[in-house]
């Protein structure tokens, strides 16, 4: 009888201490911890236009565009995250010129504009005034 008892006891104790300690695994498990917040994602915004001027020392470039009658100027630094492309190809700062058109996609940090992305176009050329030429008379 003693030993009924104490079988029983044992088996009791086992079932409590497997219980708490299957339920203690649980509360500090990945299921009831807090997940980590997400990095809110940043918005980008896009501007297009013309290359003004790069400025290699600051790793930036200024971006004129016309908007209605009036220009308008922007300034992106460019930092190693940045991507530039030319017709789906990567591209190296260096290779940006005057005049090359570009389609920037940027974040603001601060007062600065971050370039995420730079996809450029070749540069455009000047249009040249088309002249008339005078109809040749026909020859007999």
């Amino acid at each position: 009888m003693k030993k009924m008892i104490l079988l029983v006891s044992l088996i009791t104790l086992v079932a409590f201490v497997s219980g708490a300690m299957a339920q203690s695994k649980t509360t500090t498990g990945p299921t009831t911890a807090k997940p980590a917040a997400a990095p809110e994602k940043v918005k980008l915004e896009k501007f297009s236009g013309v290359i003004e001027k790069v400025d290699e020392m600051a790793k930036a470039i200024d971006v004129k565009k016309k908007v209605k009658k009036e220009e308008k100027t922007m300034t992106f630094v460019i930092d190693d995250k940045t991507k530039i492309t030319k017709a789906g190809k990567p591209m190296a700062f260096a290779d940006l010129k005057k005049d090359m058109g570009v389609h920037v996609e940027y974040k603001k940090e601060g007062d600065k504009n971050v370039a995420a992305a730079i996809k450029a176009t070749a540069p455009k050329a000047p249009k040249k005034a088309q002249e008339k030429k005078p109809a040749e008379a026909p020859k007999n």
